[in-house]
């Protein structure tokens, strides 16, 4: 009897420990708190928005294109001032010292090579003989004759004498090609500072772009400052819409350039800058945002680029300010405001700011205030 008892004892520890073995392992993981169950899905779509946007022109109004793969190189040469103009200051100043100093180099390597053939240094300490440029005895003399000539510091222990017909014609080839040296990298040197690229840092533009009503019309508005006393001369603005777009013939175009009227047919895109003006664009039937509606404008993959021209009053210099507006991030579908317009430039972004008044609805759709029966928006009351 005791031997069936333990018997059936170790069936049972042993059944018990194959079906330990055999059966799955659950893991039971604790369970969150309420507020933190509500804020992580909050977290998750933070997270997404932080990614960063890809933009076509930065805000500093610098294109974000990069060209690759160009193949015909050569035709940057063929404009070589632009194209050392366009260069970096670091690259600028490496290249306008280097041409100096092979320029220098060069020529100092022929008087050498001049004097050598000759046999001025052979007779170094000979005062009978005439050599072609007196105290030239090295490379290091020819180098400094070199620079004294190019630069017409004017001559002192070193002179040509009128013995040497080829020093004389050397001399000649230096100077003139030493002063289109000079002509060609002051020229440059010149462009490069005056460039008034720095008088657009003065002209601002609102932070914010605004979709609100303005004299019974839907409008998209932004506002833009000079913020110096010298006046931009003929300041004329346009804006573009960027955004992709598929052709009826299924073409697709990523980057299609849509014009967005600021006033071209009626001269308001002509500003006289004096004070901070609102620019505004009327959305309706031609308007490329009349088929965008309020809850379509965050999920668009859109860029309203701005730019103003003009030429700078002290120095007639053309100038151009860019700015950009980026999705619904750079836009507000606001209400309209009931207060004075403030020509203080510390107000510059502070546009569509609510009211405690009650203005018109801003319709949520742009066609949506035009009724089918009627070409007038619809009251509040409708």
């Amino acid at each position: 009897m005791a031997k069936l008892t333990e018997s059936m004892t170790n069936v049972l520890e042993g059944d018990s420990m194959d079906q330990d073995v055999e059966s799955p392992v659950a893991i039971h993981q604790p369970k969150l708190p309420k507020q933190a169950r509500d804020d992580l899905p909050r977290h998750i779509s933070r997270d997404r928005t932080k990614r960063k946007i890809q933009r076509y022109v930065r805000k500093d109004g610098k294109c974000n294109v990069h060209h690759g793969n160009v193949r015909e190189t050569y035709r940057y040469l063929t404009d070589i001032f632009t194209t050392l103009v366009d260069l970096k200051w670091r690259f600028n100043l490496l290249i306008f010292v280097m041409v100096y100093t092979v320029t220098w180099l060069f020529f100092g390597m022929i008087w050498w090579l001049i004097a050598y053939i000759r046999g001025d240094m052979d007779h170094i300490e000979d005062p009978s003989w005439t050599p072609c440029v007196t105290n030239l005895n090295g490379f290091v003399s020819a180098f400094l004759f070199s620079i004294e000539t190019e630069t017409t510091i004017g001559y002192g222990y070193r002179v040509i004498t009128d013995k040497c017909p080829e020093g004389i014609i050397l001399l000649l080839i230096q100077s003139v090609l030493g002063s289109i040296v000079n002509a060609f990298m002051v020229g440059c040197m010149f462009v490069k500072i005056s460039q008034p690229k720095k008088r657009a840092e003065t002209l601002v533009f609102s932070t914010h772009a605004v979709i609100s009503m303005r004299d019974g019309k839907l409008c998209l508005m932004f506002r833009v400052g000079d913020l110096r006393n010298s006046h931009i001369v003929e300041a004329s603005i346009r804006a573009k819409l960027i955004k992709s777009k598929q052709t009826s013939e299924g073409e697709f175009i990523p980057l299609n350039q849509t014009d967005i009227n600021v006033g071209y047919y009626t001269g308001d895109d002509r500003l006289f800058l004096v004070s901070p003006l609102i620019i505004s664009h009327e959305i309706n039937q031609q308007s490329p945002f009349w088929e965008i509606s309020k809850a379509q404008l965050p999920k668009e993959e859109l860029e309203i680029v701005v730019i103003l021209e003009g030429m700078v009053e002290a120095t007639g210099w053309p100038s151009e300010k860019t700015a950009q507006w980026h999705r619904i991030s750079r836009q507000r579908w606001c209400r309209q405001t009931g207060r004075d317009r403030s020509e203080d430039t510390g107000q510059m972004h502070h546009q569509g700011d609510q009211t405690p008044s009650e203005p018109p609805p801003t319709p949520q759709r742009p066609r949506a205030w035009l009724s089918p029966n009627s070409s007038r928006p619809p009251s509040p009351r409708d």
